[in-house]
């Protein structure tokens, strides 16, 4: 008898335990940032490469990994450092962002939209440029 009456309400005790769910009110997804999810699809396509291209030397440069891309007896190489008998403008640049590390696959594109000698010089954007009064 005496165990019965230490073992009812153990028992007892254990359903309502059981029974019990803990809810937290949290919603179902957080986003800490702007912009859509990474897995949603982007408007038009994420560049993963920035490159400066000089079209008067037909040179890319990936500013990321801070490598060349020039022609080489018609071949591509890759390089850290320009060699000596290839000079770009350092003024002369047009900015590409494109989905793939080897530029040059789009070369024949890229020279038809930026043909050598059309390219205006980059200027400063806080220049007060040609015609303008100083402060």
């Amino acid at each position: 008898m005496m165990k019965l009456r230490i073992m009812a309400p153990m028992f007892v005790l254990g359903i309502g335990l059981s029974a019990c769910i803990a809810v937290h009110d949290q919603p179902a997804y957080v986003q800490d940032r702007q912009g859509p999810p990474p897995w949603a699809p982007a408007h038009g396509y994420r560049a993963k490469h920035h490159y400066y291209y000089y079209p008067g030397s037909q040179v890319y440069f990936d500013v990321g990994r801070k490598v060349y891309f020039y022609p080489f007896n018609g071949d591509w190489r890759v390089s850290a450092a320009l060699p000596v008998g290839i000079h770009i403008d350092a003024h002369s640049y047009q900015v590409l962002d494109m989905d793939t590390d080897r530029p040059y696959v789009y070369h024949s594109d890229v020279v038809k939209k930026y043909p050598p000698g059309q390219l205006k010089k980059q200027t400063n954007a806080k220049s007060k440029g040609k015609g303008k009064k100083w402060d």
